[in-house]
């Protein structure tokens, strides 16, 4: 059984904002999400796209997966398939399963993109951390700045300078892949 992180997200969301003493309009502000969307989600009543969690990850700068991560902070070496926190994007059906125990120096991201679907993320998510992306199935058009690359399977790709960055899936199939982050 697949664990749902939307309680987690909402928790942490709040926890984040809180702790910088920061007011729904401090956070809208820095973020670009409406006071009422970041408020909705805070009280379980919206759940967030992958780009609204980027935009908030980045204003926060904190990794997308602090986000996401299970409320549990536990020192397990062993990730069980079972446990591992599944979420899925509500707008595009973007699947992403964090694999890596909790607190592991890197971390394994298993990520499914629906044929069709585009995410966006802006680059403050990707300044605190170093990302690879290495494509297990189907096709993936990804954008960094103004620098495309079209991967295929087996392609890695080790991103370059934090920039503003679009995942998309050209296929007819979804695109299965891993990301692989580093604090750096």
């Amino acid at each position: 059984m697949e664990h749902d992180p939307a309680d987690a997200i909402a928790s942490t969301l709040k926890q984040e904002r809180e702790a910088r003493k920061w007011s729904l309009a401090d956070l809208a502000e820095r973020s670009g999400v409406s006071k009422a969307m970041i408020s909705k989600i805070e009280r379980r009543e919206a759940s967030p796209t992958a780009t609204v969690l980027g935009r908030l990850s980045g204003a926060f700068g904190v990794p997308l997966s602090v986000l996401i991560a299970s409320a549990e902070k536990a020192a397990e070496r062993l990730s069980l398939a079972e446990k591992q926190p599944v979420w899925t994007d509500p707008e595009t059906g973007y699947l992403r399963r964090a694999i890596s125990p909790a607190g592991a120096p890197a971390e394994l991201i298993e990520v499914s993109l629906p044929a069709g679907a585009r995410i966006t993320y802006p680059a403050s998510a990707f300044a605190f951390q170093q990302q690879q992306i290495w494509l297990i199935e189907g096709r993936l058009d990804f954008s960094e700045g103004g620098v495309e690359h079209a991967l295929k399977a087996g392609d890695c790709l080790l991103l370059g300078a934090p920039s503003d960055c679009a995942f998309s899936n050209p296929g007819t199939s979804p695109a299965r892949y891993l990301v692989v982050l580093s604090r750096g």
